[in-house]
């Protein structure tokens, strides 16, 4: 038993970590879009294809970033939604353009992580 508990974890440290996809929100008190943004989204975001996909980290623009998280550019704008892949910056929404548009926009920022037909 303990040589197949040994033999396990040698494997899954030995193994490549899979990709972690997450969708950053920096935001901050008292904003107006933001508040909307939890009001029309945030409630059922974890529900949706695209919050399985992408899971939400809140963090406060305000504070720091978590660790290993590599920004484009510094966010001056709350809300801005960061996808990120394996903490790194692949796009970004400034702003919250409503529940439709953010749809469709982060959907656009999410099939960027899908490999290219024309690369198989």
């Amino acid at each position: 038993m303990l040589r197949c508990l040994l033999t396990a974890s040698i494997i899954a440290f030995a193994a490549p970590a899979l990709a972690e996809v997450r969708l950053l929100m920096l935001d901050q008190a008292a904003c107006e879009w933001c508040a909307r943004w939890d009001a029309e989204v945030g409630t059922v975001y974890a529900r949706t294809a695209e919050g399985k996909q992408a899971p939400l980290l809140r963090v406060s623009i305000h504070g720091p970033l978590p660790e290993g998280v590599v920004l484009a550019r510094t966010a001056r704008f709350t809300p801005t939604f960061v996808l990120l892949d394996d903490g790194v910056e692949i796009d970004r929404i400034e702003g919250y353009p409503g529940e439709d548009f953010f749809y469709g926009l982060l959907q656009r920022m999410l099939e960027r992580l899908l490999p290219s037909d024309s690369q198989t």
